[in-house]
């Protein structure tokens, strides 16, 4: 693992980061020069210039402004992508279409750019789920693909313990894929630094067809034996 710190974030529908989020994020950016955004959309524009205006924002209202802040979207040169990247203090990758993403990174020659880099590298929704070894877009396929692999954490995000019908289907993807899943609540979060995993909010564990709260426990023993952090 290159990156300062791993975020894995389901989503903030209040547009807010919650505390405990926020004074983890101000602790570990001390370095605010680039934040970089890379889209889940890339051909929607508008949508991605709105999204990370507004993200950056969050940071703004936690007085954790960024002295510059970018998108890559398809819009962006293969070698301004690699720059900006490798300049950045902070990559962000952006919630959407988990495959589209994925295949951005791939076309704009950046895959290897984020595996090495020494920023902090967030995530939220798709984005957090192509961060993973494994990543999976439940939506486009059962079967995960192979993701940017900065830590062996498969995510599915926005999962709530009443949407039961979602829960059974996650349950029989772990045990066909032989795939643990951390199903996070909005507003939950996931932070990894040195191969140690800590979490926040509401997160359920789901391997070999058990469905349970994640505790420190879970993540602790996964965090050695099966996240396989890099």
């Amino acid at each position: 693992m290159n990156a300062k710190l791993l975020g894995f974030f389901s989503g903030f529908p209040t547009h807010h980061f919650p505390v405990d989020i926020m004074e983890r994020l101000r602790e570990e950016l001390t370095v605010r020069d680039s934040l970089v955004f890379v889209s889940a959309w890339p051909s929607d524009h508008e949508r991605n210039d709105s999204d990370s205006t507004g993200m950056h924002a969050m940071f703004e209202e936690c007085n954790m402004p960024f002295k510059r802040y970018s998108v890559i979207d398809d819009r962006t040169a293969a070698d301004d992508a690699r720059r900006l990247i490798q300049e950045a203090s902070c990559i962000f990758l952006m919630g959407g279409h988990g495959v589209r993403q994925f295949q951005l990174i791939c076309d704009k020659g950046i895959l290897d750019v984020i595996r090495k880099s020494t920023a902090v590298i967030l995530g939220v929704s798709a984005g957090s789920s192509n961060m993973a070894k494994r990543a999976l877009d439940i939506w486009e396929s059962p079967v995960p693909y192979d993701g940017l692999g900065l830590a062996d954490i498969t995510i599915k995000a926005h999962v709530t313990k009443e949407n039961q019908e979602l829960l059974q289907t996650l349950s029989r993807i772990s045990v066909e894929q032989n795939l643990p899943i951390c199903a996070m609540e909005d507003e939950s979060a996931i932070f990894v630094k040195e191969k140690e995993a800590t979490y926040v909010g509401q997160i359920l564990w789901i391997n070999n067809g058990n469905i349970c709260p994640i505790s420190q426990k879970i993540l602790n023993y996964s965090s050695r034996e099966k996240f396989q952090l890099h």
